[in-house]
């Protein structure tokens, strides 16, 4: 086991595991953040989605050892009263059926918006394409992103 100190939702952490524990479960089992979910394990699902410095990515299949100085963002950290423009948009669309996704969705919209502010119909289809969605509110997943875009760039 070895020591890691990490800088999570902008507080520093310190963990005490094994170097090849995927980050996921160093957020879950060890610091108590329980905002990002496990779909799959093995990265494909999207619903374990966090920022690491402004990045989406996989937190399922990421060694916390990777992380190193990194700066993770959590869904508990997108926003402190949980009204970041996407997960606004996210309400206000009413896109969570059974919601079990939507922390990665988000995330990954978040981390998407970010790079891409103004995004046509295509890109945003093609940026949210490795997040799943069992109930398939894809429909709704894509006006709360074109909605958020327009919060963000008024």
């Amino acid at each position: 086991m070895a020591q890691y100190t990490l800088n999570i939702n902008g507080k520093s952490y310190q963990a005490d595991v094994d170097a090849d524990t995927p980050l996921l479960w160093v957020l879950r089992d060890t610091l108590g953040l329980v905002g990002t979910k496990y779909g799959c394990g093995i990265a494909q699902c999207g619903a374990c989605t966090v920022h690491l410095n402004g990045n989406a990515v996989r937190s399922c299949t990421l060694p916390v050892s990777a992380v190193r100085a990194g700066k993770v963002v959590t869904i508990e950290g997108l926003s402190e009263k949980g009204d970041h423009p996407v997960q606004a948009a996210w309400n206000e669309i009413d896109v969570a059926q059974c919601g079990y996704c939507q922390a990665g969705q988000i995330m990954s919209a978040a981390a998407f918006l970010s790079k891409n502010p103004k995004p046509t119909t295509e890109q945003i289809d093609t940026a949210m394409q490795g997040n799943i969605c069992r109930c398939g509110t894809y429909h709704r997943i894509r006006e709360a992103v074109t909605l958020a875009a327009a919060k963000l760039n008024p």
